[in-house]
């Protein structure tokens, strides 16, 4: 079953509270925010090569390439919400999260350089 879309402005409006937020977003909204952004990423790079995880909000697959279904995907990237929205927001280069040891990426395609940002930092 499919999961209901997210529509832009309430996705959007949590993304801004969710980093707007001192010293700690709601919950709620970091859910949401990071649910929206997984949702944008995997509306546009659509594919199945790549799962991106971010616990215990959500997962996707994406990126165009090989198809896997079954077991452990041979690419996966994984990191904390906070970190996903730094870099889903362009506040964070993919580079300086991965050296950084904040995002934990294994496999050929688990790169997300060419997709980030998603959404330009609110305003």
């Amino acid at each position: 079953m499919a999961r209901a879309r997210i529509p832009d402005d309430s996705g959007e409006a949590s993304v801004y509270r969710a980093l707007q937020a001192e010293p700690k977003p709601a919950r709620d909204d970091t859910a949401t925010a990071v649910r929206y952004t997984l949702q944008l990423l995997a509306e546009r790079a659509e594919g199945n090569t790549l799962e991106v995880r971010v616990p215990p909000f959500g997962a996707v697959q994406c990126i165009e390439g090989p198809r896997h279904t079954r077991g452990t995907p041979p690419n996966v990237v994984e990191m904390d919400a906070a970190t996903w929205l730094a870099l889903a927001t362009g506040r964070e280069a993919w580079a300086d999260a991965v050296a950084a040891g904040r995002v934990h990426a294994s496999g050929s395609r688990a790169d997300l350089t060419g997709e980030l940002p998603i959404l330009r930092r609110p305003q």
